[in-house]
């Protein structure tokens, strides 16, 4: 009687068990695939990739939240959001969450200017003091033959100084932009040291600069311009640049989280160079700025801006820079976009300009740099795009002893703030070398490419051995130079 009054449940049981392993259809599985076809960033010659699960490796990078969007064929295809938005309220990543876009400000920003100059309010290439009023920029023996111009603003070419902002904690006092252009919030005043046009220098002090011309100009906040002119005639209505962040926003917005995966203190930071660094808006939506350009450029848009004003975006000038957004390639493998990262936010945007494909991922993390590359490598290639590609490397193997000439303690040739030495270890573990960070306590393993090359085959760093008085010297990724310690 058990057994025949149990069964109905059994066979309830193997239906919902039944339904819940069908096999994935479609784009559900075409997703499926994706979240688990994440690459590393080198693949060793001979031997298939390996890949990896998208939550499985958030875990590993201590990446709480993340949110993609892909286009394809102009239009959104998929987006979806995973983990965690704010551990305090418990809210979980959606498309609808809203992140901080760090320097993807700034291609989106640069669309004031463009919409200001086909109002003929503004010439890109007049002096900005033209059109400044209650601040200017500050007289400077580098400006005798070239001004500061928009276009050089917006290029990168103007010589202005300050490259980010840190941005301000919740209790910090907020600063006004011309408190920021003259130095007296939490960075250096913003002015011209070099020759404008005479070297490529990012500068998100530039983007203030230009930030306050469309203020002066339009006589509105950046905030309300971008609102009205820019992001609700775009179709996307939920980004802004609030800043600080308007209430109404906080229950969509995520939390940004510090490298170890830790909340930081107030949630999130404020920044007042908002054409910089302020913008809040979701990869979904960043999708309909991405289409618009596409489309716009091949003369189908919807007329915000116009197709002439679109190739002057996307005509390179030094360093591969268009006006606004960072280009790669030509021809019909021409690509935009934009890197962003905000304390406790790192965000890429990458599109096709004439293919109608592109890629959003913005996570709520000081790591999620890692996380991102892994993604759009294997979002590269599964749709076949260049966004991203893997190094192939050939590995050898060294004895023992040639492994042991490089163990032993490096120190760090330049001074550290606070540290005495700053000091590193190498032991030889098994057919490879193992660092440790003895002041951070990061480790890492190198596998050997050559008698004295070494290539952290994860993160793919690099780190080469010379021998000098005393011992090795290592060279870690042609940037710093650790010599023998000395104890």
């Amino acid at each position: 009687m058990y057994r025949l009054a149990k069964l109905p449940f059994l066979l309830l049981f193997l239906s919902f068990a039944c339904q819940s392993s069908a096999p994935l259809t479609g784009l559900e599985k075409e997703i499926d695939t994706l979240e688990n076809g994440l690459m590393g960033p080198l693949q060793i010659e001979g031997v298939a990739p390996e890949t990896f699960n998208i939550e499985d490796r958030m875990a590993h990078y201590k990446v709480p939240g993340v949110s993609i969007a892909v286009q394809k064929d102009g239009k959104l295809h998929w987006a979806k959001g995973y983990g965690t938005a704010n551990a305090e309220s418990g809210s979980q990543v959606d498309t609808e969450t809203l992140f901080q876009a760090g320097s993807i400000s700034k291609p989106l920003a640069a669309l004031a200017v463009h919409k200001l100059v086909q109002d003929g309010l503004v010439d890109l290439d007049e002096d900005v003091n033209t059109y400044l009023k209650d601040w200017k920029v500050p007289e400077s023996r580098f400006l005798s033959e070239k001004t500061v111009t928009l276009r050089r603003l917006l290029t990168h070419t103007a010589g202005m100084t300050v490259h980010g902002f840190p941005g301000y904690t919740q209790t910090d006092t907020f600063p006004s932009l011309t408190s920021v252009l003259n130095g007296m919030g939490n960075t250096p005043a913003i002015y011209v040291d070099t020759f404008p046009e005479a070297m490529w220098r990012y500068s998100g002090g530039g983007y203030s600069v230009m930030e306050k011309v469309v203020e002066d100009v339009s006589g509105k906040s950046l905030e309300a311009y971008m609102k009205t002119e820019v992001l609700e005639p775009l179709g996307m209505p939920t980004s802004s640049y609030s800043q600080p962040l308007a209430e109404t926003y906080h229950a969509k917005a995520s939390a940004a989280y510090d490298r170890e995966g830790q909340l930081i203190e107030g949630l999130w930071h404020n920044y007042p160079e908002r054409a910089a660094a302020g913008l809040w808006t979701t990869p979904t939506e960043l999708v309909t700025y991405v289409g618009e350009m596409q489309q716009t450029l091949a003369g189908q848009g919807g007329g915000l801006f116009n197709q002439e004003t679109v190739e002057a975006m996307l005509t390179p000038h030094m360093n591969n820079w268009g006006l606004g957004p960072a280009l790669n390639g030509s021809g019909d493998s021409l690509k935009f976009g934009h890197g962003g990262k905000n304390a406790g936010f790192t965000n890429q945007m990458m599109a096709y300009a004439h293919q109608g494909d592109g890629v959003i991922i913005m996570t709520n993390a000081d790591n999620g740099g890692a996380l991102i590359r892994e993604i759009l490598l294997g979002i590269s290639a599964y749709y076949d795009w260049d966004f991203a590609l893997p190094e192939t490397v050939k590995p050898i193997t060294l004895s023992e002893e040639q492994l042991e000439l490089f163990a032993g303690t490096y120190r760090f040739s330049e001074e550290v703030p606070d540290v005495d030495d700053y000091l590193v270890t190498v032991e030889v573990k098994g057919d490879q070398l193992a660092v440790e960070d003895l002041i951070q306590g990061e480790k890492w393993t190198l596998t050997p490419l050559a008698e004295k090359e070494f290539l952290d085959l994860e993160k793919g760093d690099r780190a080469v051995f010379t021998e000098v008085e005393g011992g090795y010297e290592m060279n870690w990724n042609n940037r710093f130079i650790f010599l023998p310690h000395q104890p």
